[in-house]
């Protein structure tokens, strides 16, 4: 793992994985520092600040997930009461892991701020909500945004709202909203498009299954990868179904870690790793003894290893030239060995 603060930031997102229990909670809270988690994400919301209690009010009948449920009634059970914040909050810190949350109106802005949080988040649905961006980015934080069912106009504005305040730690995340996604919905190529355009840091927001995803996401560049993470996917609730588990969360800090360390420099040169390799490559040398004055041929003078001889394109250019001095097999081969001009 990387050192804290350093490398691809891990968020381990908890959204609604308590399950509506506080020791649930801290359960998860530990199980992801654990695992190798950089940050732990809260959402910070009630129901009624979020939604109003109408029944008219619901998800689509076809989701896969949440199907005909009433918006009040889903957020009432998902969100993360107000009152375990500060001891969430500490216990990520006693633990070595930084604890942010995602605020979904300006008084969760103001309780965040009475929290010190470090860093927010802007959920991929409150991309149009201005108000709440300028409050967020107005306190001088790292500032993440997802741009999951959002339009490129719409993701110009939100920078020039984040521009506009002098914020200028800005990451934007590349995310599906779709709940698990389907890898073939991710078009992770679209991080060099945000990070060439913007000029940003860009990061993912993976609601896919497993860790390919993420990983590729490293590979193309991303500083940033959240994974939402739960005890156990069987054990239910409106996010299991696409939830890390702290072994799998583990896995991706692992791998997703190696991959980062293996982007390495894009200037081509040797690694001192490859001494020993190249030491063993082939040259030419003498294969059975010669006398001074025989010519060189296929049969005296072959390319194997290890090296120590000319280089094996040279062995074109030696044939028919005649030896200078005697030659014991073994010997290097060498410019000085032949007499060039017969």
């Amino acid at each position: 793992m990387t050192e804290k603060g350093k490398g691809i930031l891990f968020i381990a997102e908890v959204s609604a994985n308590h399950l509506g229990s506080f020791e649930r909670a801290k359960e998860i809270v530990a199980a992801a520092a654990k695992a190798g988690a950089t940050a732990i994400k809260f959402q910070t919301y009630t129901a009624d600040t979020m939604t109003l209690d109408v029944d008219d009010f619901r998800v689509s009948d076809d989701h896969e997930l949440w199907g005909g449920r009433r918006l009040h009634s889903l957020y009432q059970e998902a969100h993360t009461p107000w009152e375990w914040h500060s001891e969430l909050f500490e216990l990520c810190r006693s633990l070595d892991v930084m604890p942010f949350s995602s605020p979904f109106d300006l008084s969760a802005v103001e309780f965040l701020e009475s929290l010190n949080a470090p860093m927010y988040k802007i959920a991929s649905l409150e991309t149009g909500d201005h108000r709440l961006i300028r409050a967020v980015a107005e306190t001088g934080k790292p500032l993440i945004i997802s741009t999951g069912a959002t339009e490129w106009k719409e993701i110009e504005e939100l920078v020039g709202v984040v521009q506009e305040t002098g914020n200028k730690d800005l990451t934007l995340l590349v995310c599906t909203s779709s709940y698990p996604s389907d890898p073939v919905d991710a078009h992770l190529n679209r991080i060099g498009t945000l990070r060439n355009h913007f000029g940003v840091k860009v990061g993912l927001s993976d609601h896919t299954l497993g860790i390919g995803v993420s990983i590729a996401a490293i590979a193309l560049g991303a500083t940033a990868i959240e994974k939402h993470i739960t005890l156990r996917r069987s054990d239910g609730g409106a996010d299991g179904a696409f939830s890390m588990e702290p072994e799998e969360f583990a896995m991706l800090v692992k791998e997703g870690t190696s991959a980062f360390q293996a982007l390495g420099n894009p200037v081509w040169s040797m690694q001192d790793s490859e001494k020993e390799s190249r030491r063993l490559r082939r040259s030419l040398y003498v294969v059975k003894d010669v006398k001074a004055g025989e010519i060189v041929t296929n049969e005296n003078v072959r390319a194997i290893r290890p090296w120590g001889g000319c280089s094996p394109k040279l062995l074109d250019a030696m044939l028919g030239k005649s030896f200078q001095k005697d030659s014991k097999i073994g010997t290097p081969m060498s410019l000085e060995l032949l007499k060039m001009i017969d």
